[in-house]
């Protein structure tokens, strides 16, 4: 097939149109790569060819956020290691156990439970004088007593301060958080200065504890049987004063009169 010469003509104008349409960073790749090479045993190769990194080295997006989240694990692991010991030096010589309290957030939504706050303590914590003080206390403070931790507490089991159970106290009756957690705050100062009142100190009134049963009778959990509240009755539950009298004993000298 011949080419005539018009056509021949037009060859040149048409190989510069197909290297206008090239993008600027391979018409630059192609500048630069002759004048990047180097013979390497005898054989001349192009030092883009030798850098090039292999496709596929690099992470995606998703990994570089997990390695981010790593060294910041990292950073805080190495404060908790070398510079929380500082702190030792400043600690206050005398503990303060701290009240729990509770709040409840709906991750910036309003809602009216916004406001309750519930203060939680062990009694063993609070200031009382002494064991009628702290039987007192358990009187006044009625349902919110409780033998075992609640379980929205925030406070564990195993603590050491359990063995007087514990105490809780809600309010939601304002419209301000800061006032429900005040008058939480100032029933519980009232209910610690009733039971140090040595006037009257109720040591004759046995505890209350038909709502902690009440509370295990809905749970239907096996200790709502009866004899099953932790430990099984014995005979030696048996009330001594139901005993009868004890019987004198029988004379074995037989008298007979005439």
């Amino acid at each position: 097939m011949s080419v005539t010469r018009a056509s021949r003509a037009a060859l040149p104008s048409f190989h510069h149109a197909h290297h206008f349409h090239s993008s600027a960073a391979s018409m630059a790749r192609r500048n630069t790569a002759s004048t990047k090479e180097k013979r390497v045993g005898g054989l001349l190769i192009s030092e883009d060819i030798i850098s090039e990194e292999p496709a596929g080295t690099d992470t995606s997006s998703a990994g570089h956020l997990r390695l981010q989240q790593q060294r910041q694990r990292l950073y805080y692991l190495r404060l908790i290691e070398h510079e929380m010991p500082k702190l030792v030096a400043v600690r206050p010589a005398k503990r303060v156990q701290p009240l729990v309290v509770r709040t409840i957030s709906y991750g910036g939504e309003t809602h009216p439970a916004e406001t309750k706050r519930t203060i939680v303590v062990p009694v063993a914590r609070l200031p009382l004088k002494g064991a009628a003080a702290v039987h007192k206390f358990k009187l006044l403070a009625g349902p919110r007593w409780t033998i075992e931790p609640p379980r929205d507490a925030g406070v564990g089991a195993d603590e050491n301060a359990g063995e007087h159970g514990y105490f809780k106290i809600t309010c939601e009756d304002f419209p301000k958080p800061a006032m429900n957690l005040k008058w939480a705050s100032d029933t519980l100062d009232r209910l610690l200065a009733e039971a140090n009142d040595p006037q009257d100190k109720f040591e004759d009134l046995p505890l209350d504890t038909r709502h902690m049963e009440a509370r295990t009778r809905k749970a239907k959990k096996g200790d709502h049987v009866y004899g099953r509240g932790g430990v099984r009755p014995s005979i030696r539950d048996f009330p001594k004063e139901w005993l009868p009298a004890a019987a004198a004993p029988a004379s074995t000298d037989v008298s007979t009169t005439q």
